[in-house]
């Protein structure tokens, strides 16, 4: 729905408000013509039912209002003296409708003075939990929201399970372009495992003041433009979502509106010069390390290295043995000679399933290996005088990769040498034709809701031959730091301005095992609680100073009911 068909809609909501409530206004002293009037009406009404006039504002924010609605209807039939059980549930089933019921066949009277506290305790408990749920919707919509990094793309800048809270104010909150969804979840209703929003219909995109852009080095959470998936890791066909139903991503911002963004050998540049990363961005590649020695994973275990191969080589290998291992996740087989091998990532056997197979094996030291490194990684390894040498690995320029932006033969683009590509800014135009559309595709079509189709060497938008394209929003260009693991803006192009989220400011939780799910034995990494995500520097734990806070406060407690005890 555009901003047109939402003024229809509202408009005969109103209709439908004053024809099944008119009467009922009179019969609480109040005219007739009064609840007609849209936003006064909502305001008479809250005087009606002896709630605040502030409750009107709630009825206006998407998702609360789908709260507010029932108890504003049970209010109402309340206030009237239709106070039983059988009551309330009509009211709440028929959508308010009840009130329309009431308002023309039955003869009631308006309870001034209604006793405003639930009867029952049940009914208090509901009412408790609504307008908690009611709270906490509003402040995860418009305020803070947490969140929690799944995979390693940021890796080590932001670390898998790191529990954030991400500021919705700093860029701006986005108000709900989903109208009808269930709050304090994002696409799936826990447990129940289903869709937790209507795809129609939709609100115009708006977002409300903030006090920052996004610029080149801010980490940004934002609505994963190519979002189709319904469940993760699972193969079915994918399905339509939008756009703050899309699944929350966080990327490193590295290219802005109106900018000229290219990778070489790896390195981002900007307008043709190197971008200058922030000093927390633990930048991660891929290197090929080689020693005459044998590089050891004992090494690289020290230096914190990942993505690398353990490869162990067993005496024997049984049929029983190997249906273990792969039970528990682990490659085993054979080598190109007919030898059993077993790989693993850099975490290992575990000693545990080495005692219980009586496994006994070597572990292959290579004269060279792969691993995912950042640079103070690859300094102490430079520094090794076991080391030989440590050589970045980098794709060849003009050799395509796979799945790259945008997957078109004019373009032989891989992740480590791509662009120039430029940034759309709003109000900017740029020459189309069949060798540009695959560039801006994606945006006229999908983000900007044109029709787009390419004819010979013609290119049509809305059926009309062009040349030239203005664009409606401001574009990002988003990576991230562990620069071969992360699939980002060089796999799926540009993030529009409609679909940031907000800006990761806080990381109130670690744990270093998360991935292992939960099984009460968390590894907490207590240098990262209560460490900021921005700023220069090493990041630096608040938690000692909560906690100094925290016991302080609950001295102070102690002593002033002390205090208070002493003097009754």
């Amino acid at each position: 729905m555009n901003g047109t068909q939402w003024i229809i809609f509202i408009l005969i909501v109103q209709v439908i408000h004053f024809l099944g409530t008119w009467k009922l206004y009179v019969k609480a002293g109040r005219k007739a013509w009064e609840a007609a009037i849209p936003i006064y009406n909502g305001i008479v009404l809250m005087q009606i039912i002896n709630r605040p006039k502030w409750w009107v504002l709630l009825l206006f924010i998407p998702i609360i209002n789908l709260l507010m609605f029932p108890v504003i209807w049970v209010e109402t039939i309340r206030s009237f003296g239709k106070n039983k059980s059988v009551d309330t549930w009509l009211a709440i089933l028929t959508l308010g409708f009840y009130i329309t019921y009431i308002n023309y066949t039955q003869d009631v009277d308006y309870i001034e003075d209604r006793d405003l506290k639930p009867r029952t305790g049940l009914g208090e408990w509901v009412s408790s939990i609504v307008f908690a749920i009611v709270a906490a919707t509003f402040v995860h919509t418009y305020f803070i929201q947490p969140y929690v990094i799944p995979t390693g793309s940021l890796e080590r800048t932001l670390r898998v399970g790191d529990f954030l809270f991400v500021s919705k104010f700093h860029f701006g909150a986005r108000t709900p372009m989903t109208a009808v969804a269930a709050p304090m979840v994002h696409d799936t209703i826990p447990v129940l495992k289903k869709r937790s929003y209507l795809n129609k219909p939709q609100i115009p995109y708006f977002r409300l003041p903030g006090f920052q852009t996004p610029k080149k080095n801010d980490i940004v959470v934002f609505s994963w433009p190519a979002d189709t998936v319904r469940v993760f890791f699972k193969a079915e066909e994918g399905v339509q979502k939008p756009i703050d139903k899309k699944s929350n991503y966080v990327k490193r911002c590295v290219g802005t509106p109106g900018d000229s963004l290219s990778v070489v050998d790896g390195f981002v540049h900007i307008n043709g010069e190197k971008l200058e990363l922030s000093d927390r961005a633990k930048v991660m590649k891929n290197y090929k390390i080689y020693s005459r020695k044998g590089v050891s994973s004992r090494l690289l275990g020290v230096i914190d290295a990942s993505d690398y191969t353990r490869k162990y080589i067993p005496a024997t290998l049984s049929q029983n043995q190997l249906n273990i291992l792969r039970a528990n996740g682990i490659a085993a087989g054979s080598d190109e000679k007919g030898k059993p091998v077993i790989l693993t990532g850099p975490q290992g056997l575990p000693i545990e399933l080495i005692r219980e197979l009586r496994l006994s094996l070597k572990e292959e030291s290579p004269l060279s290996r792969v691993a995912n490194m950042t640079d103070e990684m690859v300094a102490k390894l430079r520094a090794n005088s076991s080391i030989d040498s440590v050589v970045m690995e980098v794709q060849i320029k003009g050799t395509p990769g796979y799945n790259v932006f945008p997957q078109s033969p004019y373009y032989r683009w891989n992740v480590d040498n791509f662009g120039p590509i430029y940034i759309p800014k709003a109000g900017s135009t740029v020459e189309i034709n069949n060798k540009t559309i695959p560039l801006y595709k994606k945006i006229i079509r999908d983000y900007e809701h044109n029709q787009v189709k390419v004819e010979s060497n013609r290119v049509l938008i809305n059926g009309e031959e062009v040349s030239s394209y203005t664009f409606k929003q401001d574009y990002f260009w988003m990576m991230g730091d562990n620069r071969d693991h992360s699939e980002d803006s060089r796999a799926w192009g540009y993030v529009a301005e409609d679909h940031i989220v907000g800006k990761p400011v806080f990381i109130w939780l670690s744990f270093d095992n998360f991935q292992d799910g939960i099984r009460f034995n968390e590894k907490l990494r207590w240098d990262r609680i209560f460490t900021t995500v921005g700023g220069s520097g090493e990041p630096v734990s608040y938690f000692k100073y909560f906690l100094i806070l925290l016991a302080g406060y609950f001295v102070f407690d102690f002593f002033r009911k002390k205090k208070s005890k002493s003097a009754s």
